[in-house]
C-alpha cells in the first residue's frame, strides 16, 4: 500500500486503474450535490446562501463535466458494488431538529457538501514526480482550487444566524458525515492500493 498515486507509467501519468475509482467516486460525490442543490433551491430567494447554492449547481456539474473529459477510464467491475454504497451514501439528510423543512433540507446538504470539500482532497495524492500536463493531474488540481472556493458557501450557511438555536444538532450533523465520507473515501482508495493510514496519523 502506499500513500499515494502510482507506480506512474513513464510518462509520469496516474494508473488507469486509480484514475478511474477515484475519478468514479468524486463524479458520484459531486454530481449528487449538483442534483441535490438543483432539487433544493426554492423558486425565489430570500437569503444570501441560496444565491451562492444557486452558483454551486453549475460549479459541481463542471467538475463532473471535467473528470468524465480529463480520466483515462478502464474496466472495473467492482465500481458497481461501490458505487451503490456511494450512492445510499449521498442521500439527503435533513436535520431533523430544524422545524423549517426548506431549511432542514439546506442544512442537511451543506453539511455532505462540507464533507465533501473539506474531507475529499484527491491532489493531496499526487506525487511530486507526476506530469503536471497530464489532463488528470490537471484535473485534480482544479477541483482542489475550486473546492476551497465552494467551502465558503457551506460555511456561509452553516454559521449563519438562522441556524444559530440548533448549533448543536448542526455539528452533530457535520460531524457525522465527516465521518461517513472519509470512510468511503477511504475504503475506495484502499481498494486500488492507496492508504490513508499516514495522512490520517494512525486512524484511517
Amino acid at each position: 500500500m502506499s500513500a499515494l498515486f502510482g507506480p506512474l507509467d513513464p510518462e509520469r501519468r496516474v494508473p488507469p486503474r486509480q484514475q478511474t475509482t477515484v475519478a468514479a467516486f468524486l463524479i458520484s460525490a459531486h454530481g449528487a450535490l449538483a442534483r441535490q442543490y438543483a432539487f433544493t433551491l426554492p423558486a425565489k430567494f430570500d437569503s444570501a446562501w441560496q444565491t451562492e447554492m444557486n452558483a454551486q449547481v453549475f460549479r459541481e456539474t463542471e467538475i463532473v463535466s471535467l473528470l468524465v473529459r480529463a480520466t483515462s477510464w478502464m474496466p472495473d467491475l467492482a465500481l458497481g458494488y461501490m458505487a451503490a454504497s456511494w450512492e445510499a451514501a449521498w442521500f439527503p439528510a435533513p436535520v431533523e431538529e430544524i422545524p423549517d423543512p426548506t431549511l432542514a433540507m439546506a442544512t442537511g446538504l451543506a453539511t455532505l457538501a462540507h464533507a465533501v470539500h473539506a474531507g475529499i482532497r484527491p491532489a493531496a495524492l499526487l506525487p511530486v514526480g507526476a506530469n503536471p500536463n497530464d489532463p488528470f493531474v490537471m484535473a485534480l488540481r482544479r477541483i482542489e482550487f475550486e473546492s476551497s472556493r465552494l467551502l465558503q458557501a457551506q460555511i456561509l450557511l452553516l454559521k449563519g444566524e438562522n441556524l444559530t438555536p440548533f448549533r448543536n444538532a448542526v455539528s452533530a450533523a457535520l460531524e457525522s458525515r465527516h465521518k461517513e465520507i472519509s470512510k468511503l473515501w477511504d475504503d475506495a482508495l484502499a481498494s486500488v492500493g492507496i492508504s490513508t493510514f499516514s495522512r490520517n496519523d494512525g486512524n484511517s
